[in-house]
């Protein structure tokens, strides 16, 4: 086929034209047919949520939605989930992804990893928990001792003493025993017998003691201390007002520690009401 030359403006036009019309054409089929066709162009999918799956469930579930998985050389652990459960994806879930996109997962170890326990010995209990919690270790009970500073004395695990250096799983639960800061001061414990239970709650704080359990008694009778004629200790009944402390625990004069707890009893007869009245009002 021979193509004959423009011999004027109007050949000139003409040849544009078709050029301009093939170009055009072939944007239109490459844009707007082709590549739709070719990448499934407005057909995407959501990514779904597979946290905590295991590695077997993954390949029904995504196949089903037309989505493929890999499993990243990286891992992690977890106590919080199975063996070999996703802990991490890529991309995240309610992405819109096109078909057959791969997914990438992070799976949780088949055993925990060890690591070294950390020396927590004479450090605060703030302290401790940090480093702990860098070790990814878990913070288990802590139980107080009379010791002379408030500092971690002893590290237990599952019981037993477990010492710096020593190799342990992650996620461990890694119980302190702390010193109470006061040492092994003992003295006798406050007389409360009578005062008001707030009165009562000062004298104890005040004297170096914790406010153990409070409960309430019917009971308005206490016993007082008092001499006998002959000068022996007996224990006089006598009435008590309401709010008042009836009885303790331990009793008065009994040798205690610092930082021991004192439960009270507080006389509450029925006829008190914290309602407020019309002469209240």
């Amino acid at each position: 086929m021979s193509f004959k030359k423009p011999t004027s403006i109007k050949d000139y036009l003409v040849h544009l034209g078709v050029l301009l019309g093939g170009t055009f054409l072939i944007v239109v089929i490459v844009f707007y047919i082709w590549l739709p066709v070719s990448t499934n162009h407005g057909e995407t999918i959501t990514v779904p949520d597979i946290k905590g799956m295991t590695l077997d469930e993954l390949d029904e579930f995504l196949g089903k939605r037309n989505l493929r998985f890999e499993v990243t050389p990286d891992s992690s652990y977890s106590p919080d989930f199975e063996p070999l459960a996703v802990l991490r994806q890529v991309p995240k879930p309610n992405t819109k992804v096109k078909e057959n996109r791969k997914i990438y997962v992070t799976l949780n170890a088949e055993s925990p990893p060890e690591v070294r326990m950390p020396d927590l010995i004479d450090k605060s209990i703030k302290s401790a928990v940090m480093t702990l919690n860098s070790y990814d270790l878990i913070l288990g009970e802590i139980k107080y001792v009379p010791d002379d500073f408030f500092v971690v004395v002893e590290t237990k695990l599952d019981g037993r003493a477990v010492l710096a250096g020593e190799k342990i799983e992650k996620g461990s639960t890694i119980d302190l025993v702390v010193g109470n800061g006061f040492g092994n001061t003992i003295f006798q414990s406050p007389n409360l017998i009578g005062l008001e239970q707030e009165e009562a709650e000062f004298a104890i704080i005040g004297s170096g003691l914790r406010v153990g359990k409070i409960r309430f008694t019917e009971k308005s009778q206490a016993g007082f201390s008092a001499l006998d004629s002959l000068g022996n200790d007996m224990l006089e009944y006598r009435s008590i007002s309401p709010g008042t402390v009836q009885q303790q625990y331990p009793r008065a004069e009994t040798r205690i520690r610092i930082n021991d707890p004192i439960d009270i009893w507080i006389y509450m007869p029925d006829t008190v009401s914290n309602t407020p009245t019309i002469l209240d009002n």
